[in-house]
């Protein structure tokens, strides 16, 4: 039995559509922050997509221009600039009218495969043959732009913890230890490692296709995280937990973490932190 694609080159036929969506996610306790981005942009909707999750999403094609103009005019630097490479040019054959013909819709599929998580099985099955020689995922390796730019990065990705594990060397029997941390994909491990630079301090750590930059030394926390993110604040609740981060770090600078009533003014700050708030 011939394959949709062999079908297609045969009978010039299309019998798929297309359409093209933008989406972005945030937990429900930031959608002022999503409703901000709405305004920038000017454009889409935004849904209730799961029970703690709320959605910015567009995709209406007209609107999509608004989108292609933004981050035209204000690029991405991880390895999502090379998905928005391709998502525009899959924009400019809908645009082009290409999209209507065998040979861009093969096009359209082969951006498809190249983006995100790739075909689905049903697409793989009726376009076996499928290639991607004439287009290609670019290596994407940007410079850090911006504090700006580290502090809205660190709003979506990044993530303030304390620790608190049992120690036979400690009074209280308990060690404290505060950490910043942001998570990313091993394909941005690049761009993760040029924040030790930027930052002056941390490290980095692989745990399967996850990169973790870490930052635990106490003294680069309270003379560089934290000034960092005072004079460039964090958008959203994840302020809220800087803030709580800051009190536990004073906390331990006074060294009241070593004692009974302190580890418990701490161990109540942490739970109300991070998805416990």
């Amino acid at each position: 039995m011939p394959s949709l694609y062999d079908i297609n080159k045969e009978t010039e036929i299309i019998p798929l559509s297309v359409r093209l969506y933008f989406q972005i996610w945030v937990h429900k306790k930031d959608e002022l922050i999503l409703k901000l981005i709405q305004s920038k942009l000017g454009v889409g909707e935004i849904y209730n997509s799961r029970t703690d999750m709320v959605e910015l999403q567009v995709s209406s094609f007209k609107d999509m221009g608004a989108v292609i103009n933004f981050f035209d005019k204000y690029p991405l630097i991880t390895q999502k600039w090379a998905d928005y490479l391709l998502f525009k040019k899959a924009y400019e054959l809908i645009l082009n009218k290409e999209h209507l013909t065998v040979k861009g819709l093969i096009s359209l599929v082969e951006i498809k495969s190249l983006i995100n998580k790739g075909l689905s099985d049903q697409l793989k099955e009726a376009f076996p043959n499928l290639g991607s020689n004439n287009i290609k995922r670019c290596e994407v390796i940007k410079d850090i732009i911006s504090p700006s730019w580290v502090s809205g990065f660190t709003s979506g990705e990044g993530c303030f913890k304390v620790r608190i594990t049992k120690s036979a060397s400690h009074l209280t029997g308990y060690q404290v230890q505060l950490k910043f941390q942001i998570t990313q994909h091993k394909r941005d491990k690049k761009l993760m490692e040029k924040l030790i630079n930027y930052l002056g301090c941390g490290y980095i750590s692989e745990r399967g296709d996850i990169v973790d930059f870490h930052v635990t030394k106490f003294e680069d926390i309270i003379k560089k995280i934290i000034p960092f993110f005072e004079e460039y604040p964090i958008l959203g609740v994840k302020n809220e937990n800087f803030k709580d981060f800051c009190r536990m770090a004073e906390i331990m600078k006074n060294k009241e973490h070593l004692t009974l009533e302190g580890l418990e003014k701490i161990r109540l700050i942490k739970s109300k932190m991070n998805t416990l708030r």
